[in-house]
């Protein structure tokens, strides 16, 4: 099933993220503890535990401190009280914004974003104000050149509700997020590697922001990631490939 352009604007935004190295092992870090203090430390019981796992592994995070983040969250260590807090907003042409906070202070996160949000011309919503224009759901993307007909039997096969590609040539599966993991190991068990593969907030309608709106969005996106306490930020903008 055919869809819009989207290969670019996903692998950039990947780019960009995994540049931010640092940040990358601090949220990963994160995710752990919190996955291992809610779910326990064995990841075949725990999902969300196994997903963060998969995350360091692609980090290429060291096996000793893993298990120090299992460690400290099935011991509950004093002192790492961390909760997780949704913020919800809109930026440049009223493009719907959703960012996910691990924090420890929710006075001073609030404030960040806020700011964030003010700074870059957005605005800090209420929540659920724009959560209804996303989905929850697993996602994979498979680079141009990938066997169209491979990905879809496979996935189809597995438990995917659709595969969609787009005129780049990239494949997109998606899936209900209690078949992420088997579907995950299927694809692996096919010799078929997702560059991005992840449980995601995926927008139901895109808005193609161009040229200086598009530059705008970038930075207002830049700063709310660059917040220490972000974990992640999810838009339904795409933006000009030109960009």
């Amino acid at each position: 099933m055919a869809g819009h352009s989207k290969w670019a604007n996903i692998q950039h935004r990947k780019n960009r993220q995994d540049a931010k190295r640092s940040k990358v092992f601090t949220r990963v870090l994160r995710e752990i503890f919190v996955a291992a203090r809610e779910g326990g430390a064995d990841p075949s019981a725990n999902p969300r535990l196994r997903l963060a796992l998969d995350k360091a592994s692609e980090a290429n995070m060291a096996k000793d401190t893993v298990q120090k983040a299992i460690a400290r969250g099935v011991g509950g260590t004093e002192g790492e009280n961390f909760v997780e807090i949704r913020y919800e907003g809109y930026g440049i042409g009223g493009a719907a914004v959703i960012v996910d906070c691990m924090t420890d202070n929710r006075t001073r996160t609030v404030a960040e974003v806020r700011h964030a949000f003010s700074k870059h011309g957005g605005n800090l919503g209420t929540d659920g104000s724009v959560a209804f224009q996303f989905r929850h759901c697993g996602q994979f993307l498979f680079a141009p050149g990938t066997s169209e007909d491979q990905v879809m039997e496979t996935a189809i096969e597995a438990g995917a509700e659709d595969v969609l590609t787009d005129d780049e040539g990239g494949i997109e599966v998606v899936c209900a997020v209690a078949d992420f993991a088997a579907l995950r190991q299927a694809l692996d068990a096919a010799g078929l590697k997702a560059e991005v593969a992840e449980i995601t907030m995926k927008a139901l309608n895109e808005i193609e922001l161009l040229g200086e709106d598009a530059q705008k969005m970038q930075k207002l996106l830049d700063a709310l990631e660059n917040i220490d306490d972000v974990q992640q930020v999810y838009t339904n903008a795409i933006f000009d490939e030109r960009q």
